[in-house]
């Protein structure tokens, strides 16, 4: 018998999507039905603190479980019913700025001392978006979002990942690297250095000023905002296609960074020469521009002509509620439940 079976509440897990933007949290009950989800600021431990990251977790749960109707929570196992922790059974927090293996362990110990769950399991969000697109819950996962990631897990549970700490682990691409290139590119074909470019009216267009050095001065007194390069991406994107060679030198290699990353994922797990999925995801592969995909399919078909490429369609927040399910041994119908709650286009995605 179950502890469901033993108390009459069915467990919980806490599904947390921690990411740059925003931090998705949803309470799921064991038989797949989500109770609550709600959406709060930016995850970010590496810049704000572990502290002040989980404090965001707990903001936005609070926030969650003020919709439910009133003494609903007090019946769920795990939950106290008065807004205090514990808020579930078992927390499954997959999010950004866990790069590294100390990372999660120091998010884990935290979300542990807080007791926002009996048990904690941390991890970075790469793996939710693979648990999200995989069918098979293995196979590899490349992100490409504000920054640039893949993990990769065999059916035996073997793991392949990286730093994935920018530049300075080998990183190349995501959305704010592209949004540095096309300033770079359109700061010397304004004053000459380099060649022209669309770019530079990309630039001008995007921020609203008469010249790039005007974008260059902004950013560098703080009074346009680092985060708004990212916004670049999108018209970059057009560039390329309309032509633009600068533009498409940048695409270009952003495609191919997607396909090595996935290519030495599936190498390293000895899953090269087999049928596997590859998981994209991350806002610059899920625009679904047709150049920069098209390009990533030509790479991988030459690269690892075997792997079959799923853009996620649904929210990563949906992996995170899938691997705390596995960690209840939820069935499978649990989880069709929770992908069905966010799927299609007008899915419910948690909101502000």
């Amino acid at each position: 018998m179950t502890s469901a079976g033993r108390t009459g509440a069915l467990r919980t897990v806490l599904a947390v999507d921690g990411g740059n933007s925003k931090t998705d949290v949803a309470l799921v009950r064991e038989d797949g039905v989500v109770l609550a989800a709600a959406r709060g600021p930016a995850f970010k431990p590496q810049s704000a603190g572990v502290a002040r990251a989980v404090d965001v977790i707990g903001e936005t749960v609070r926030q969650a479980l003020a919709g439910l109707p009133t003494g609903l929570s007090a019946g769920l196992s795990g939950a106290t019913g008065d807004g205090a922790p514990p808020y579930a059974d078992h927390v499954a927090a997959y999010v950004a700025g866990a790069d590294l293996p100390i990372e999660e362990e120091r998010l884990a110990d935290e979300l542990l001392a807080r007791g926002y769950g009996r048990t904690v399991a941390v991890g970075n969000d790469t793996f939710a978006l693979l648990r999200a697109g995989s069918r098979t819950g293995w196979g590899v996962a490349v992100v490409c979002g504000a920054g640039i990631n893949a993990v990769g897990v065999s059916p035996t549970g073997r793991v392949a990942r990286f730093p994935a700490l920018g530049r300075i682990s080998g990183d190349w691409g995501g959305g704010h690297h592209l949004g540095e290139e096309t300033l770079w590119h359109a700061v010397r074909a304004e004053d000459g250095r380099g060649p022209a470019t669309a770019l530079t009216e990309v630039v001008r267009s995007c921020f609203g000023r008469p010249a790039v050095a005007d974008v260059v001065v902004g950013l560098h007194f703080g009074e346009l905002a680092a985060e708004r390069l990212h916004a670049l991406v999108p018209p970059l994107l057009d560039a390329a296609g309309d032509g633009d060679q600068v533009a498409l030198s940048l695409v270009e290699r952003q495609a191919e960074e997607v396909a090595v990353l996935g290519e030495v994922a599936l190498r390293r797990l000895g899953l090269l020469g087999e049928p596997c999925e590859v998981v994209l995801g991350g806002g610059v592969l899920t625009s679904g521009h047709p150049l920069l995909m098209s390009l990533v399919e030509g790479h991988y078909a030459r690269r690892a002509p075997l792997a079959r490429l799923v853009v996620a369609d649904v929210p990563p927040i949906v992996g995170a509620a899938l691997l705390g399910l596995d960690r209840l041994g939820a069935t499978a119908e649990a989880g069709d439940l929770v992908r069905r709650r966010f799927a299609g286009p007008g899915c419910p995605s948690p909101r502000p």
